[in-house]
């Protein structure tokens, strides 16, 4: 993820983190609400989204990893029935390095005109910058949790609406070179160094004119007894949307991982979508308040691997994100 700065007049941004394990499930059928079937999501399955993304290594950009796991995301996405769109443009990250990213898109039902943007970041860090040990300050992480748990989620929402169509057109976007920002031994914070990717897809949309209803971001939010507080940003721009998301997790039993307390402001890919294209978006987040650096003892170090991964954490997150899309009408 990234450092903290000053963004908004007084505001401090927190960052997040998340506590990790694996779990299995049973599965589960689909449940009708007031008339509504909402798909019941696979924890498990979302799990092994995240560890295929893994498997690849680091995702970091210009990596033999990162592009061959931007083709794998892009054919499972397209496999599901997504039109699929990838953004490739060359970025240029803080330290001048040019940057071969790729943002993916997946749209169903694209003829809509009513719409909801999910969104995570698909990049992985290519510093291990808050490592115990300093000879691990210049290696590249797996991500699975910073990264891959997002992915995950709504690759298995991608599935889902495979089977069974949401009323309002959904838009997957999955962006990339979000982690590239300032190395922590650098003093002076640039200021935009994170979320290139979003930047990017905020002032070039894959189709012009481009907007929803709303959005929901997903980042970092795989890890067993995750917490999951209301997001300063989300707050300031989507605060209505943040109530309905929280709410529809409460209804649902959710309400001890997704707590009606303020979690502070966190630099994410949803500040550029509520500042540069005027949609309301979210961001569901994890964050350690016990932790000296608001983050898991994994959080950009070489430890953020498939062992701080809960398939039951995926779960709840993702059958909340689900029962919220399909709820819209």
């Amino acid at each position: 993820m990234r450092t903290l700065f000053t963004i908004f007049i007084t505001a401090l941004f927190a960052f997040v983190a998340c506590t990790g394990g694996s779990t299995k499930q049973a599965p589960k059928k689909d449940v009708a609400e007031q008339g509504i079937t909402i798909p019941s999501f696979n924890g498990d399955s979302a799990y092994k989204f995240v560890e295929k993304q893994v498997s690849f290594g680091p995702r970091v950009p210009n990596s033999d990893a990162h592009k061959a796991c931007a083709e794998w995301l892009a054919d499972k996405l397209r496999s599901y029935g997504a039109e699929v769109t990838m953004q490739r443009v060359q970025l240029t990250a803080y330290t001048g390095t040019k940057l071969d990213a790729c943002n993916i898109i997946a749209s169903f039902q694209p003829q809509k005109r009513k719409r909801i943007l999910l969104c995570a970041h698909w990049d992985s860090r290519p510093w291990a910058d808050a490592d115990p040990d300093p000879a691990n300050h210049r290696k590249p992480i797996l991500g699975a949790n910073d990264g891959g748990s997002g992915v995950g989620v709504l690759i298995e929402v991608a599935r889902l609406l495979s089977l069974t169509p949401s009323e309002l057109g959904i838009d997957i976007v999955l962006f990339d070179a979000e982690d590239y920002g300032t190395h922590a031994s650098e003093m002076a914070t640039t200021e935009n160094s994170w979320a290139l990717g979003s930047q990017y897809w905020a002032r070039m949309p894959h189709k012009e004119n481009y907007n929803a209803r709303f959005g929901i971001l997903l980042d970092i939010v795989g890890a067993p007894q995750s917490k999951f507080l209301r997001e300063g940003i989300s707050e300031h721009y989507a605060s209505s949307i943040v109530d309905k998301v929280w709410k529809r997790a409460a209804e649902m039993g959710f309400s001890s991982i997704f707590i009606n307390e303020e979690g502070g402001y966190v630099t994410d890919d949803h500040l550029y979508v509520n500042e540069f294209m005027g949609i309301p978006c979210i961001d569901i987040i994890n964050r350690d308040k016990d932790s000296k650096s608001g983050f898991g003892p994994y959080w950009h170090t070489v430890k953020d691997d498939m062992s701080w991964i809960s398939a039951e954490t995926l779960r709840i997150v993702g059958q909340t994100v689900v029962a919220v899309i399909y709820n819209e009408k």
